[in-house]
Order: structure tokens, then C-alpha cells, then sequence
């Protein structure tokens, strides 16, 4: 894919020096004063744009990583095996500097020096190369504009510009390749565009023979790709579209085998739910945790197998304990769950069982559990879609403002006194 050139000039892209960061400025003025090209590149300047305030910013550069660390000293450190960048830390700020990568889909396969493999994912990638190839090997026209802090123009080399102008996402060459390069472009193709509201030109939607390869990708990237797809305000969007592209499958092949059922609506209604309560959190400012999310898109799959396990003769609470185990231990082969978010997650699973238990001491026990908080919104949402009743919901909330709001009678009966100590009295009198 080769296009022409353009410059958009300071007076025509209206972005403003002063919404680029103190660091990425010091990036861009500290290679530059070395003799090199520096671009603040992909998201930011996409964002900067659309009217959105950047997240981070990334530079790219004609100066090799060993060329940046010379520049920043101790500032900066080498990462990465598949591509090999630098980071450069400003205060609590790092930036991603990036040497410009030649592109070889412009040159015949024998001139192709990065690492392949089978199915064509790209395993290493360090040929450098110009600006030019480095904006076609980008993954989508919109990010691959630059930001030169020299002059303060976007340089435009894959009409990127136009696509922001239609609020369209598109591939830059052939889907096929790209998407095979790297599967998890798939992912990040219904993500942006649910974040920035934008049309996914036909050509790039994700290819359902191609979806199955994200099933390769390793577990510790899926989980950091999760959590940009559904720990955002956008998240709702981005739910649907997962489903839409069946990209939920190989991320929770479980959980979606449970919607897919002919019992699967209240599943369906419960993970909506808890995605769209955490994304109104986000937007009000408040805490969310990976851990609530994690924990409404297994609970299907969770409760199936412990049905399963009951209707074989275990008991309720080991048989919910099975199937957590069970569950857990297929999907970290798919998205890894770190113990952080792990550990909680199964105990709101585990804290469910204990709100039917509404007599004597346990309430209290429970409301001072230091997940009773978690659990009880997970209590909520499974009322909200009929799984239980409303009015446990309602007990439970009801008694955490009155302590002593009685438990109603279908709370289960009393456990019979014992009669040990009678019988003890019968012979002592007996005795005597």
C-alpha cells in the first residue's frame, strides 16, 4: 500500500503543542537536539485529533534503542524481544520509543527478515528502515500518522488523515496478512473503534476463519488485552462486538459455549450487567476491580459444571468448589487471571451460598467478611436477571441499614436443640 505523502499543516490538524506532554516533549527535543527525527506516533495523535485526551504517548525515531539509552543515560532501558524498544521514564511518566521498522511488504519474500510462524504471526521484528515504511507497517490508517515535533505538522503517510475525517478504522494492507501477523489486531480493531465511536470499514472486520488464532496468543498478553476491552467506559460497546465477531469465543471459549445454549439469556443479561455497572463506575470516577469482571463472565460456566457435579450426587458446596477448580484451571490457558484478581474472584463465587443462610449468628459473620461488599453487588446482579429472588436481594439490603430485621420464615429452618444435656439430667436424677 503506497500513498502519497501529505503534510497537514499546524493551522489544519489544530493540534495544540501544548496538549503533547512534558515528557514526550523532552523525548522529542532531546533526540532531535542529537541529530534525529522524533514523531509522537499512533494513538496519541489519533486521539489528539478526534478531540480525546491521549492516555500515554509513543515516539518513533530514526535513532536505534542503543542511540536512545546514549541520549537519556539512566533515563532510559531496553525492552522487548519481538520488538525491541526503549522506555524513557519522565518523573512517574514513561514513554515508548520506537525505531522506525522497514516494510517488508513492499519487497519480494526473500527480503522478509522478521521471524514467522506457521500460521504467520509475526515472533521478531527489529529491521529498521524509513519513516515511510514504518507508517505502512503499522496496523491501522489512524494510527499510523505522525506528529513531528519539529515543525508541529502530521505527516500522512497511509490516508490516515481521511479516515479520521470519516471516523473509520481501517486496515492498512491485506486483512488477511495483517490480522495473521497478529491476531490480537482483531481485538483491538472493535476496541478502538468502540472508543472512539468509529466505522469499521468492511475489509477489517475481524474474518471469523481467522478468530480461532487468538487461541495461540499467550495468556499473560490476553489478560493485559481484556482488561483494555472491558475495564473502560466503552466497555458495553465493546461487549457486543465481541459477541457479534464470535472474538468472545477464544477469550472465554466456556463461557461463551453457555451463552451460545438455549438457556443461556439470564447468563447473558448477568455478564451485560456487570460490564455496564463497572463502566458507569468508571465514568463516575469510582474503584472498579478486574476481579468483578472475571467473575461474572465465569459464573456461567461455574454454575453449569457445579449443577453438573450435584446432578452426579456431590453435594452443593463441594460441588461449587469442583467446578470452580475445573473452570479456573481451563481458562489461565486461555487468558491468565493473576492471584491478585484470582483469589476474589472465587470468593464472591464462593460467598453466594452463605446469603440464604439468614438465621442466628451467620449474617453477621458474612457482612463483616472483607468481600462481603464485592459479593453482595454479585448477589444483586444475579437477582436483577432472575437467577435468585428478589426478596433475598432485598433482605440483604434492607439489613445492612437495621442489623435487626428479622430473617422471614422461608430462611430455612432452626437447627433442633439437643438433647444431651436433658438426657444427662434424666440419669442423673436417676442415679440419685
Amino acid at each position: 500500500m503506497i500513498n502519497e505523502l501529505r503534510v497537514i499543516e499546524p493551522g489544519e490538524h489544530g493540534i495544540a503543542p501544548n496538549r503533547i506532554s512534558d515528557a514526550a516533549r523532552q523525548v522529542l527535543e532531546g533526540l532531535q537536539a542529537e541529530g534525529f527525527r522524533a514523531c509522537v506516533v499512533g494513538g496519541a495523535v489519533r486521539d489528539l485529533l478526534l478531540g480525546v485526551d491521549p492516555k500515554d504517548f509513543d515516539v518513533a525515531t530514526d535513532a536505534e534503542p542503543e542511540d536512545v539509552v546514549d541520549v537519556f543515560g539512566r533515563k532510559a532501558r531496553l525492552i522487548g524481544r519481538r520488538f525491541r524498544i526503549a522506555h524513557v521514564r519522565f518523573g512517574r511518566e514513561i514513554i515508548e520509543v520506537s525505531t522506525f521498522r522497514a516494510d517488508p511488504g513492499e519487497d519480494s519474500d526473500s527480503a522478509d527478515t522478521r521471524e514467522l510462524d506457521d500460521s504467520g504471526r509475526v515472533l521478531r521484528d527489529n529491521v529498521f528502515g524509513s519513516i515511510a515504511e514504518d507508517a505502512r507497517r503499522r496496523d491501522f490508517a489512524i494510527n499510523g500518522l505522525y506528529y513531528d515535533g519539529a515543525d508541529d505538522c502530521v505527516y500522512d503517510y497511509v490516508g490516515g488523515m481521511a479516515d479520521v475525517d470519516a471516523r473509520r478504522l481501517r486496515l492498512i494492507g491485506d486483512p488477511q496478512v495483517r490480522y495473521r501477523e497478529d491476531p490480537v489486531r482483531m481485538l483491538r480493531a472493535v476496541r478502538i473503534a468502540a472508543k472512539l465511536d468509529l466505522t469499521i470499514d468492511p475489509a477489517a472486520r475481524p474474518p471469523a476463519a481467522l478468530v480461532p488464532l487468538l487461541a495461540d496468543v499467550p495468556a499473560a498478553r490476553m489478560f493485559e488485552e481484556v482488561l483494555k476491552l472491558l475495564m473502560t467506559s466503552a466497555a458495553p460497546k465493546v461487549y457486543a462486538a465481541l459477541r457479534d465477531y464470535g472474538l468472545l469465543d477464544p477469550l472465554f471459549d466456556q463461557t461463551a459455549a453457555v451463552l451460545d445454549s438455549p438457556a443461556g439469556a439470564a447468563s447473558e443479561a448477568l455478564i451485560g450487567k456487570a460490564i455496564a455497572n463497572t463502566a458507569a463506575r468508571i465514568d463516575a470516577g469510582k474503584p472498579v476491580t478486574p476481579a468483578f469482571i472475571f467473575a461474572a463472565l465465569l459464573w456461567p460456566a461455574v454454575r453449569e459444571r457445579a449443577a453438573v457435579l450435584e446432578g452426579e450426587g456431590m453435594p452443593p458446596m463441594p460441588a461449587l468448589a469442583s467446578a470452580q477448580a475445573q473452570v479456573v484451571s481451563h481458562q489461565v490457558q486461555r487468558v491468565a487471571i493473576p492471584k491478585r484478581f484470582g483469589v476474589p474472584m472465587r470468593e464472591i463465587w464462593q460467598l453466594q451460598p452463605r446469603f440464604h443462610k439468614r438465621r442466628g449468628k451467620q449474617p453477621n459473620r458474612l457482612l463483616t467478611h472483607p468481600r462481603f461488599r464485592a459479593a453482595y453487588d454479585f448477589l444483586l446482579l444475579r437477582a436483577e436477571v432472575g437467577e435468585v429472588d428478589d426478596e433475598l436481594a432485598e433482605w440483604w439490603t434492607a439489613i445492612q441499614d437495621d442489623p435487626s430485621t428479622p430473617a422471614p420464615a422461608s430462611a430455612g429452618p432452626r437447627k433442633a436443640r439437643s438433647k444431651r444435656g436433658g438426657r444427662r439430667r434424666r440419669r442423673s436424677s436417676e442415679t440419685a
